[in-house]
């Protein structure tokens, strides 16, 4: 993604002439946590109570379905957010999906993704994976890849917004930044590293 520059002021930029469409591209970072939480804890119950899955399976599919979300937040960044279209309409949507973000990466509006835009995706997910699992399964794995989604959203807003002072934190923080302000070809990763690291799209950090 080619950066023409970067403004560090946590205003949001308007995009739209629609006051409506423009109200849709901008949420508070805790209405992800309202939103899905409430579906979480629904799936949670459902496949305790009407699924064929026993507790060991449960644990087992939701923590695939977590480990799962930290590979397509990698794919989606990478090859969906960062891929950058020629035609003129389809760059504008590029720019409102990802390019305002590293334009204005400050935005306290725009960091975490609008319901408008996440309940879709994620209704397309679920029914995805529920004809790929075998029955029921969907109810164990779909809670951990949404709580990696949760994961995912809070962090890169606190990254953006708060001083870590050390440790996994601060790390995290790093790798992002480096993302934004020195290679956005590279540092694909937001809320672990590791996908960077497996597919050669780490930065090369000096040892101190």
């Amino acid at each position: 993604m080619k950066r023409n520059y970067v403004s560090n002021s946590t205003e949001s930029v308007r995009m739209f002439k629609s006051d409506f469409l423009e109200a849709l591209s901008k949420v508070h970072w805790t209405v992800p946590l309202f939103v899905y939480i409430p579906v979480i804890g629904y799936l949670c119950y459902v496949a305790f109570t009407k699924s064929t899955v026993t507790p060991v399976g449960f644990f087992a599919l939701f923590a695939a379905g977590l480990a799962f979300w930290t590979f397509a937040e990698y794919v989606l960044h990478r090859y969906v957010f960062h891929f950058v279209p020629k035609a003129e309409w389809a760059l504008r949507i590029h720019f409102i999906f990802h390019g305002v973000h590293h334009d204005y990466p400050s935005d306290a509006k725009r960091l975490v993704m609008p319901p408008s835009a996440s309940i879709p995706m994620a209704l397309a997910l679920f029914f995805l994976f529920d004809w790929i699992l075998p029955s029921t399964y969907i109810y164990s794995f779909f809670p951990g890849f949404l709580i990696g989604y949760l994961i995912y959203d809070i962090s890169h807003y606190a990254i953006h917004h708060f001083n870590f002072k050390g440790g996994m934190w601060k790390r995290i923080k790093q790798h992002h930044m480096l993302h934004h302000y020195q290679d956005p070809s590279k540092g694909y990763g937001v809320s672990s590293p590791v996908w960077d690291k497996v597919f050669g799209s780490d930065f090369i950090k000096k040892a101190k």
